[in-house]
């Protein structure tokens, strides 16, 4: 039986993924002497809003998730961030390996949403892991799995997210429509001549601010 122990070392913005990535760095412990000949490792992270504070102006941002701040000691609780997976090589001791941990900026997404509403401090994560260990066995290789009470702590500086956001969506963000409300805006921005989607929207909430209502998108 193997005795593996998991520590995240790092976790930095990957500047040459074809969609938004962070890349932590794992390092990997043995302590019993075992030769790993590789690891298929699955790992869930999680945050735990609940580990840290809130500034007054990260609210408004909090309020869909986790209602009022009056609520939040029975509403912040731990949730899912992403589930993701790697392949180890061959160690005996100690290693580290890097595990690609795609991100989205989708706001229909809790962590999306809660992480664009911090503004700084750190986000605290949970790493759960679980997987199969091949090692040598005596007729050839032996299968274990991978412990499932094994996990780490780490907790990202809010900084990196916002480092990979600007990389991949400097000045953006995404908002998922419905086709029809989606063609809908764009008659609109069409018959009123509008040059972008930004100005399109920004003239229909000058008209909710005016008190204009009643009005129908052509």
């Amino acid at each position: 039986m193997t005795g593996l122990a998991f520590t995240v070392v790092d976790v930095q913005p990957e500047p040459y993924a074809a969609a938004p990535q962070l890349t932590a760095r794992l390092r990997l412990t043995e302590a019993t002497g075992t030769a790993i000949h590789a690891i298929a490792l699955r790992c869930q992270v999680r945050i735990l809003p609940q580990r840290r504070g809130y500034a007054a102006e990260e609210e408004p941002g909090l309020l869909d998730l986790f209602g009022a701040r009056g609520r939040w000691p029975n509403t912040l609780k731990s949730f899912l961030w992403m589930q993701c997976s790697t392949m180890v090589q061959g160690f005996s001791g100690s290693t580290e390996v890097d595990l690609p941990l795609p991100c989205t900026f989708d706001f229909d997404v809790a962590a999306a949403k809660y992480l664009n509403a911090l503004r700084d401090g750190e986000i605290p994560l949970e790493f759960l892991f679980s997987g199969t260990v091949f090692t040598k066995g005596q007729t050839g290789f032996g299968v274990e799995q991978v412990p499932w009470d094994l996990e780490a702590s780490y907790r990202l500086p809010v900084s990196v997210w916002q480092r990979l956001m600007d990389l991949y969506f400097p000045n953006a963000g995404w908002i998922r429509l419905d086709r029809d409300v989606l063609a809908a805006l764009s008659r609109y921005k069409s018959v009123r001549g509008l040059t972008s989607w930004e100005a399109t929207v920004e003239s229909l909430l000058a008209a909710a601010a005016s008190g204009v209502v009643g009005e129908r998108l052509p």
